[in-house]
């Protein structure tokens, strides 16, 4: 209830009974919030019901895993095998749920048809979508305020004015919705929100739903990881399209992987096939690229680059692809006690396993509620959004996040830090297994890659603290 000059507003909020504080720091007489529907947020979930824990879990999109839908059309690196969390996968086979092929890469809609959606069948109600969380915060207490801080429920405000309580919050909402900006030096651009109609951010449909924005146009993708190859890789299946390939390295040879440079095949061919389209003259490289303004001109959208020396040069084109990788945003929880590494925007626990500097997605090591912890109790982001702005993220890394965060707030702290992750020693594909799928549909290249249709040769497989690639499935 607040007070207003026309008298006492209420305002709805969903109410329990008196919480009561558990030795985990979980109020035991409230509900555990989960953020998010896709896959950690249901792996949350999953694990939650297998402890008896009351949960509601909060998707923002209109259908679950909304921003997977998004890229719908791309096939992960990882396998089913490392897709399906164990906990969710235990409640859908005592359903009578079939798991797919265990060696098959999938999409990003067959992971929602054949995995996330039955999953969410199973919790029913507990699942709302359309409920986006605006903002987190203690009942009754700001950020500042300490007295009794640990005994009142966190209080979530939605997007449409309701408002709930929870004894502690899983926040799996992820990074798809906050991507980089396209300027240089982490700042936007001059005149790129303006542009905004012919900016499009990573892994657009270039070959089916957007196909008709492209082709036949002048295209300029920027970025240097794996969403930007995949969708220079489709547009030059398009006829009649211009494609420019901006970077700011002044080379692109990081980006092309191969050899002992890259740890996943698939990821390494992709980075064959790119670098043969442009020496082959097929797309045109800019190297030094550092995007600073961007302007409507007479015969289309000029892109000018500025240099750190001042040097200024300029390319006229009719879209632009903006595949600068996603950051965190932590604005919801603002009013929590948060500690962020000041680089990556992860816990600062989390930072040095993750530093795209010394690790790969493969070289990741296991964590769990530890390196999660905020000053926050009963507080945790895990998925992708833990990660920051590291692009190290796997499924199986957010999975084995869920079950230790989980059994922390059940109380279990012995299983909580038993963190395990079984990888593969050069990641989560091997060369016979990209082979054997190439044979089938073409070849894949990560959530961050996109599926190819032409035979491509097989990069060799090491693994290497120098490779920042996108995350990996």
């Amino acid at each position: 209830m607040s007070d207003s000059c026309c008298g006492p507003t209420t305002i709805p909020v969903e109410q329990v009974t008196a919480p009561r504080q558990a030795a985990s720091g979980r109020r035991d007489d409230l509900l555990v919030a989960v953020i998010g529907a896709g896959p950690i947020g249901l792996a949350a979930a999953a694990h939650l019901a297998e402890h008896g824990i009351d949960f509601l879990v909060l998707e923002a999109g209109e259908r679950i895993a909304a921003s997977i839908a998004q890229w719908g059309h791309v096939r992960v690196f990882s396998p089913w095998k490392y897709d399906i969390d164990a906990a969710a996968r235990r409640l859908l086979e005592a359903d009578g749920w079939t798991a797919p092929d265990p060696e098959w890469l999938p999409t990003g809609a067959e992971i929602i048809s054949e995995y996330l959606a039955p999953l969410a069948k199973l919790f029913g109600d507990r699942v709302r979508t359309g409920a986006r969380v605006t903002a987190i915060s203690r009942l009754g207490y700001d950020r500042v305020r300490t007295a009794g801080r640990e005994e009142a429920p966190f209080l979530i405000r939605l997007a449409d004015g309701g408002e709930l309580q929870a004894g502690a919050i899983i926040d799996a909402s992820g990074t798809y919705t906050s991507p980089n900006v396209l300027g240089a030096s982490g700042l936007p651009a001059h005149g790129e929100d303006a542009a905004a109609d012919v900016i499009d951010h990573a892994l657009p449909d270039v070959l089916g739903a957007d196909r008709h924005r492209y082709e036949g146009r002048r295209v300029l993708v920027v970025g240097a990881g794996h969403s930007a190859a995949t969708t220079l890789l489709a547009l030059a299946r398009l006829d009649d399209t211009p494609i420019t390939w901006a970077v700011r390295a002044g080379s692109a040879s990081r980006a092309y992987g191969g050899g002992d440079a890259d740890a996943l095949p698939a990821r390494g061919a992709l980075g064959t096939r790119l670098h043969a389209l442009v020496e082959s003259g097929r797309i045109r490289l800019l190297t030094g690229f550092f995007t600073h303004r961007v302007r409507t001109a007479g015969d289309g959208v000029e892109v000018i680059s500025r240099a750190p020396s001042g040097a200024e040069r300029s390319i006229t084109v009719d879209r632009i692809v903006s595949a600068t990788g996603y950051r965190p945003d932590h604005s919801i929880a603002a009013e929590l006690r948060l500690d962020l590494d000041p680089i990556l925007g992860s816990t600062r626990a989390l930072a040095p396993l993750i530093d795209p500097n010394r690790h790969s997605c493969g070289t990741v090591p296991a964590h769990g509620v530890d390196e999660l912890a905020h000053p926050e109790g009963g507080y945790y982001a895990i998925g992708v959004k833990s990660y920051g702005r590291a692009p190290t993220f796997l499924l199986a890394t957010g999975y084995e996040q869920a079950r230790s965060v989980v059994a922390a707030l059940a109380g279990d702290w012995e299983a909580a830090r038993d963190v395990r992750l079984d990888l593969p020693e050069t990641g989560v594909c091997s060369s016979s297994l990209a082979e054997a799928q190439e044979q089938r549909v073409g070849l894949t290249t990560g959530i961050s890659g996109g599926l190819l249709s032409a035979p491509l040769p097989l990069a060799g497989v090491g693994a290497s603290a120098e490779d920042a690639g996108g995350c990996c499935g």
